[in-house]
């Protein structure tokens, strides 16, 4: 299934020159990891805070894109800079998962949004990269097929944060909004364990 995904090594292309400038400085892999972890959590406290007013939203999608270039970065140092490591890959998956539940949770403070809708758009999410990864345990790859991939939820959260921002009346369709998601997230779980079924082992 098509996902924002596949456009990640256009967006590697254009992050390498600052990339190559962060080590020379001596920035590491998992410090980034980190970095963006604390910083997802922050906003993600800060506008459940004050989630009546409507602009904080405006927070998710700046720092959703900037997120995503982090994660890019974290990524390309790790690989083009051997700083692979076993600790590496737990930070990597362990931090996308709070990072997401941190930045997704605030939409359940919104007057008449359910909280179990929202929360098991975050436990689905959960589940869907957790059927990613299990693709390693069966000599297949990571696997990061859509159609809700974690760029693809950033995308769409950052776009609901971006209406709520504009005044847009968005809140009412909210919880059908995450019920959409919802769905879509048991998909990609369903798309993820059926590619990773069939991608031939490693020999």
């Amino acid at each position: 299934m098509p996902s924002i995904y596949d456009l990640k090594p256009r967006f590697q292309n254009l992050l390498r020159p600052g990339v190559t400038r962060l080590h020379a400085r001596g920035v590491t892999a998992n410090q980034v990891t980190l970095f963006a972890c604390a910083i997802s959590i922050l906003v993600g406290v800060v506008v459940a805070i004050f989630a009546e007013h409507r602009a904080v939203f405006a927070l998710l999608p700046l720092w959703m894109l900037l997120r995503m270039g982090l994660n890019a970065v974290d990524g390309m140092l790790a690989r083009e800079f051997g700083q692979q490591s076993r600790l590496g890959a737990y930070l990597n998956e362990i931090t996308d998962l709070v990072a997401d539940a941190a930045l997704y949770l605030p939409f359940a403070c919104l007057a008449g949004v359910s909280g179990a809708a929202v929360g098991a758009v975050v436990l689905l999410a959960w589940l869907s990269e957790y059927a990613g990864v299990l693709g390693l345990m069966v000599g297949a790859s990571r696997r990061y097929d859509g159609p809700m991939g974690k760029s693809d939820r950033a995308f769409v959260f950052g776009l609901l944060g971006f209406l709520l921002a504009l005044g847009v009346p968005v809140a009412p369709w909210l919880t059908s909004i995450m019920a959409v998601l919802a769905a879509l997230l048991v998909y990609t779980t369903y798309n993820r364990v059926k590619r990773g079924l069939a991608e031939q082992p490693a020999s």
